[in-house]
């Protein structure tokens, strides 16, 4: 079954993890920046991970194509124009801003792309899309809080700030000053917890940071005590299967806890994470756990009306993406009796 036409939000997307090779190449070439080959298989066949690091390191290395605001426009804009063919009716955006800072990329210059191109998405392809702020972990939490406060001139184009990188050995204690401070400027927050990090990092960042979300949080099936908690709770888990197989986290989709984490009762959403490097964008994971676990229309209605519940959208907005997703499962059901 297609489920291409799911109306979904995507709550977990790196828009740097969205830079296809054929764009990779077009922009090293447009602003002189040397790759390793500049045939975009010969790029794509480097992408063979064995952890979170080695991808990483790969990962920063491509960054450095992206120069000026021209370039985040572009590639902020051809990740709407796919998400829009996934069915992605609200995309809510991670970017690294410390990244292309240490480029010597002025934030004026990513957001200004970046800005450019959602409000084109919105306009031209009828997708609502907003921008969190995300700190590298392995940074730390002064460097975290360096970076808010540079943003701060730009609180009107970003809506939350996350934690991402690297997460053995940068647990979220680090970051409970610069998580307090966001909280204090009304942003929404969120972070990278238990996928390579066990259970005891998803607790530090609900507990410590007051995440509204945790991205990932697979490894939260370990501990039944906070299963529970995310049950009563209902918080949001932003799953990406297809990335979690991709760095190993799971052996094969098969033993991915995805079935244990629904049947637990958990609020699971299903996204891409760095779809240009695990293969598959936020339909290509759905289409990917529907077949591997047998899910039925249900079942995968469920997991659309997850992602809006998840949202930061205002409630009469969640309202309207629900009843399409109700609307869906109706045709679909017609179609299949």
């Amino acid at each position: 079954m297609n489920v291409g036409t799911w109306p979904v939000a995507e709550l977990h997307v790196h828009i740097e993890g969205t830079l296809e090779t054929e764009l990779l190449v077009t922009l090293a070439r447009r602003n002189n920046v040397p790759l390793p080959s500049y045939d975009p298989d010969a790029l794509r066949e480097l992408y063979r991970f064995t952890d979170l690091q080695s991808f990483l390191d790969i990962y920063y290395a491509n960054l450095a194509v992206l120069r000026t605001e021209e370039d985040f426009y572009d590639l902020g804009l051809a990740y709407l124009v796919r998400a829009a063919r996934a069915g992605v009716r609200r995309a809510e955006i991670f970017f690294d801003p410390q990244t292309h800072l240490a480029n010597g990329i002025p934030l004026a210059v990513v957001f200004g792309g970046l800005t450019r191109a959602l409000t084109e998405g919105r306009e031209n392809l009828g997708i609502s899309a907003d921008l969190i702020l995300c700190f590298l972990r392995h940074l730390g939490g002064a460097a975290a809080l360096e970076t808010l406060d540079a943003a701060i001139p730009f609180l009107d184009q970003f809506i939350g700030v996350g934690l991402d990188s690297a997460e053995v050995g940068f647990p979220p204690s680090l970051f409970t000053e610069v998580f307090a401070k966001a909280q204090a400027l009304g942003l929404h927050r969120v972070a990278h917890a238990g996928e390579e990090g066990g259970p005891d990092y998803v607790h530090e960042a609900l507990d410590l940071l007051g995440v509204e979300r945790v991205d990932h949080g697979i490894r939260a099936i370990e501990d039944p005590d906070l299963v529970q908690i995310l049950r009563d709770r209902q918080i949001p888990l932003t799953v990406c299967p297809l990335s979690n197989v991709c760095l190993q986290a799971t052996p094969t989709l098969g033993a991915h806890p995805l079935p244990a984490l629904l049947a637990a009762g958990l609020l699971v959403t299903i996204s891409s994470d760095d779809p240009a490097y695990f293969g598959g964008y936020v339909d290509d994971n759905l289409a990917a756990v529907e077949h591997e676990f047998g899910l039925d229309p249900h079942e995968m209605a469920t997991l659309a009306r997850n992602s809006f519940r998840a949202s930061f959208l205002p409630e009469a907005e969640k309202r309207r993406h629900l009843a399409a997703v109700d609307e869906h499962l109706e045709g679909l059901l017609r179609l299949i009796s």
